[in-house]
């Protein structure tokens, strides 16, 4: 077999068994997570499913358009840094994948624990009024103006 036939084969296997086992890795731990976010059991395997699923789509559809190579591979050596490229391309993938997953799921999580603690936060009646300030003093009496003080 030719040398680039050995290097899509490879990238196809290393490329797909790092879906999967990033999948499963996802699958078993972001269910925790997806329980805590959604406070219902029930419906976070459900969207653990949703995104997992969408998770394998996205990313062996990017596998496969991602693995045609125009270069011509003229040795092993070649083929190995074709390879390194294809995969780490793909690893990168798998990496923004992920961070954009954990960043929405995050916000999410946080509007929500805004929202519970504003419900459950009742409204608090005054304990007390503060002091008033004292009036200031009265200002003596002034002179009348045009005639003689008086003693």
């Amino acid at each position: 077999m030719d040398t680039k036939v050995w290097m899509y084969l490879s990238y196809l296997l290393v490329s797909v068994g790092l879906t999967v086992w990033v999948a499963g890795t996802l699958r078993r731990n972001g269910l925790v997570f997806l329980e805590e976010v959604f406070d219902d059991a029930r419906l976070a395997r459900a969207v653990n499913q949703l995104l997992v699923v969408g998770f394998y789509l996205v990313n062996l559809g990017f596998v496969a358009v991602a693995m045609r190579s125009d270069a011509t591979v003229a040795g092993t050596a070649e083929a190995l840094e074709q390879l390194s490229r294809k995969i780490g391309l793909v690893l990168l993938v798998l990496g923004a994948l992920h961070f954009f997953n954990v960043f929405a799921l995050g916000r999410y999580r946080r509007s929500r624990m805004h929202q519970r603690l504003a419900a459950t936060r009742p409204p608090v009646a005054p304990a007390h009024r503060l002091p008033q300030p004292p009036p200031p003093p009265a200002a003596p009496p002034r002179p009348a103006t045009g005639g003689p003080a008086l003693p």
